[in-house]
């Protein structure tokens, strides 16, 4: 059977954890044929960035272009957006992105910084699915969320900007606050003990876009990619891949 198509719009990751290369993994490992639009190229480890190079709006959009001009894209992934040209460039053709998470990618596991609020904001006012961490919301709100009160006041804040809903995770907390059709619900987990958690943002929106082309409704997309990285933190924890937080086994999770 044809497998359907998902689209990862963002940065790539030179150290293979986080970015368009966390992204692909996840497609692969749910069933799904990967395709991407790079955004920017960084220079990456499990220690930090060191480098940033954005890639020309006009690039962007001839590989926007190229995809979606010969493959059925079922759902859209956007990470990483660094210039507010592409950001406007992605606004204009939200009508093209069909089943759009947006990740709001503003700084990397190990602390530097990738995107503005200011920049990653134009597409809140979209009907995507949008899945910052509490940190994330907060800066796009201009306002600290720590609490599970603030995430879900932040939730449903977000969600009048525009968003067909808003998911606020709690990282460590293993707490997330879902807003969707006017209702919030809290999804507990079990927290998972593990400093390799690069990539967990990447990976728990690329899922949900796996699972909405699937044809699952929005609820039981974040309840089923929130099981996904759970499990991808749980086979990756005892991993020794650099000096820094790791990554998620993406492939071999089922433990």
């Amino acid at each position: 059977m044809t497998p359907p198509v998902v689209l990862t719009i963002a940065g790539s990751d030179s150290g293979g954890g986080a970015g368009i290369q966390a992204d692909l993994k996840t497609f692969a490992a749910l069933g799904m044929f990967g395709t991407s639009v790079i955004t920017a190229i960084t220079a990456q480890n499990t220690l930090g960035v060191t480098a940033v190079h954005p890639v020309p709006v006009d690039v962007v959009a001839a590989q926007l272009d190229a995809v979606l001009s010969d493959l059925p894209v079922a759902a859209v992934k956007v990470g990483m957006i660094s210039d507010p040209a592409v950001a406007k460039l992605l606004a204009s053709r939200v009508d093209d992105l069909p089943n759009l998470v947006v990740d709001p990618v503003l700084v990397a596991t190990a602390g530097s910084r990738l995107g503005e609020a200011a920049v990653v904001g134009v597409l809140t006012a979209y009907p995507c699915i949008l899945t910052p961490n509490r940190h994330e919301a907060g800066a796009l709100l201009g306002r600290r969320v720590e609490t599970t009160e603030e995430m879900i006041s932040a939730a449903a804040e977000l969600a009048a900007l525009g968003p067909r809903a808003v998911v606020v995770t709690g990282s460590e907390l293993a707490l997330d606050v879902l807003h969707v059709a006017g209702e919030t619900t809290l999804l507990r987990g079990d927290p998972v003990v593990t400093e390799n958690n690069h990539g967990s943002g990447c990976t728990f929106s690329s899922a949900i876009a796996v699972r909405l082309a699937a044809g699952d409704s929005v609820p039981d997309a974040v309840a089923a990619a929130k099981d996904y990285v759970n499990r991808g933190l749980r086979g990756g924890s005892s991993w020794r891949l650099g000096a820094g937080p790791g990554p998620l086994d993406h492939f071999g999770w089922s433990v």
